[in-house]
């Protein structure tokens, strides 16, 4: 028979799984808050509509009115960035002060792109990446303040998964676009000569001048596993700043939110990360983020075998275990970049990664076919009965008959 694996990692909460939820807690760490507890519940649920990229779909309250103030009302604006569709939702009592901060942190979701993407020539990212082009190392080179902050996040999570997360991995990027676009495999010479420009360690930065220095030739660095759930953070950073407690950014269907709705303790948001034949399952979270990587959508079939678009630094190839994984974490950044890394790294990874407080992994192996139940008492009782000494939970689920999806 065959089946999914989900693997759950983390730091277990003493407080006793209810039927149908498992209720996991820690403490989140982010730029704009101290310390504090969060409860995590992990739950199955019926229909959600599907949304963008790997299918979360985010659940708010009816508006209610805030204690000692005006009534808080909802307000809601979707627009194209990245690739894919940004949505803020808030809840504020003024009206013109709402639209006017949501008008603001999508342009600084705008400006964020205009910074880190790597497909327009002419972004800060693309004119540092070629002055490796003239020899290697580079001199120091001045960066804004936005693309340094970027650059040193991002070293620091090639740090800490080993290089799985990569931000230099571009020239290995560029080589496996053309092998999607032509069918074919990058050849082994194509590979060898890209995987010189490849490593973190090429990346210095020094944060008293905010300069970068590149350590090889013809680098090129990508921040596509980083840029969504930073410009997530960024835009939330722009409301709170302007007043507002209560609002969530979904960026193609990783999410990044701040307090809760009115009414609630925590806003409550859906995973679907094998798309609308996969398991769907809730967590709850504030001033948090969750992010889902895999290869649903995105993958290329060559000589039989299915790539992923997600590569391997080690192989310079697209992953090739159909995996997906989704990541809570204190901020958008770090879900978005180690979500990306665990499909790469796998449990080995995961395990490392769920003992770090404020994070929380969970992921999905899928290993032959079949279909995919999500029976509430059946998933709380697997996990129950499945959590081993090292905090994992490996549960056994069939998988769906039918997987589509075609490349991008």
């Amino acid at each position: 028979m065959a089946s999914i694996r989900r693997t759950v990692m983390g730091r277990r909460s003493p407080e006793p799984a209810t039927v149908g939820c498992v209720h996991y807690a820690f403490a989140t760490r982010s730029r704009e808050t101290e310390n504090r507890a969060m409860t995590i519940r992990l739950c199955p649920t019926s229909r959600l509509s599907t949304l963008l990229g790997l299918g979360l779909s985010v659940l708010g309250a009816l508006v209610q009115p805030s204690c000692g103030g005006p009534p808080l009302q909802r307000f809601e604006r979707t627009e194209p960035s990245m690739g894919t569709s940004f949505r803020i939702v808030a809840y504020a009592s003024d009206p013109v002060r709402a639209e006017s901060l949501i008008a603001d942190a999508f342009e600084r979701i705008a400006a964020i792109e205009h910074t880190l993407t790597d497909w327009n020539p002419d972004s800060e990212l693309s004119r540092l990446s070629r002055q490796s082009d003239v020899g290697a190392p580079t001199a120091r080179i001045p960066v804004s303040d936005d693309l340094f902050a970027v650059l040193w996040e991002a070293r620091r999570l090639a740090s800490r998964t080993s290089g799985a997360f990569d931000p230099t991995i571009g020239p290995f990027v560029r080589l496996w676009r053309r092998a999607r676009r032509q069918g074919e495999l990058p050849s082994l010479a194509r590979i060898a000569e890209a995987r010189r420009a490849v490593g973190w360690q090429h990346l210095a930065l020094d944060p008293e001048t905010s300069t970068v220095r590149l350590h090889a030739e013809r680098m090129r660095l990508d921040l596509g596993g980083i840029a969504k759930g930073w410009a997530l953070d960024e835009a939330l950073a722009v409301l709170r700043r302007g007043g507002i407690d209560h609002a969530l950014v979904d960026g193609g269907g990783d999410v990044a939110v701040r307090g809760a709705p009115p009414g609630r303790s925590q806003w409550r948001i859906a995973l679907r990360p094998f798309g609308d034949e996969g398991p769907e399952c809730f967590v709850s979270l504030t001033d948090a983020a969750v992010a889902t990587s895999g290869d649903r959508y995105r993958f290329v079939e060559i000589d039989g075998e299915r790539y992923s678009h997600l590569i391997d630094p080690q192989t310079g190839l697209g992953t090739t275990v159909p995996r997906a994984v989704s990541v809570i974490a204190p901020t958008g950044a770090e879900a978005d970049a180690l979500a990306t890394a665990l499909v790469v790294g796998g449990e080995e990874l995961a395990g490392t990664l769920g003992e770090v407080p404020g994070i929380r992994v969970f992921l999905w192996t899928v290993e032959n076919d079949g279909s995919l139940p999500c029976d509430e008492a059946e998933l709380s009782r697997l996990i129950e009965g499945s959590q081993a000494a090292d905090g994992t939970a490996r549960l056994e689920r069939p998988r769906p008959e039918n997987r589509t999806g075609s490349p991008n």
